[in-house]
């Protein structure tokens, strides 16, 4: 008995480990929150993660909130002409039934007037909050890597 209940522990720890990085609002599932490492004298850097909409309802992102920095606003990058520039934007929206990347030269969360530099080091952590128009808010953890967590990512340090 004792066997099969650590045959069965140990299977189920993949499938729990998997979805260690999943923070769940109503239909709203935000999943992989990371942060580039905060490259020294670095004024500001950004936060991305996937929302996964499982309902039948549009959603909103509105704002978002954390303890590290004074302001943390939702940004784009945008071709203008031949150049790539970042801006902010007032709320993103979340569609039904699918997902919204947040990922480096895409939406993404630009942390300004940093507060507290020290959890911005590799292996670090820090909590976000996600403010949806419909789902209310939600609190993330935000893990801090030194590099992208996905291959083909492009790292954006700064800016």
């Amino acid at each position: 008995m004792l066997k099969s209940s650590l045959l069965l522990a140990a299977l189920l720890l993949p499938m729990c480990a998997a979805n260690a990085d999943d923070f769940k609002v109503g239909e709203l599932v935000v999943s992989e929150p990371w942060s580039q490492e905060l490259p020294p004298n670095a004024p500001t850097v950004a936060a991305y993660f996937v929302i996964h909409n499982k309902g039948e309802n549009p959603d909103r992102l509105l704002s978002v909130d954390t303890p590290v920095a004074a302001k943390a606003e939702l940004h784009e990058h945008v071709m203008q002409g031949d150049l790539m520039k970042m801006q902010q934007v007032p709320s993103v929206a979340v569609p039904a039934g699918g997902d919204l990347t947040f990922a480096p030269m895409a939406y993404h969360v630009m942390l300004l007037d940093l507060k507290d530099r020290s959890v911005l080091r590799d292996g670090q952590h820090f909590p976000l909050t996600l403010n949806f128009e419909k789902a209310g808010p939600v609190k993330v953890e935000v893990s801090v890597q030194k590099q992208a967590p996905m291959a083909g990512h492009e790292t954006m340090h700064a800016h």
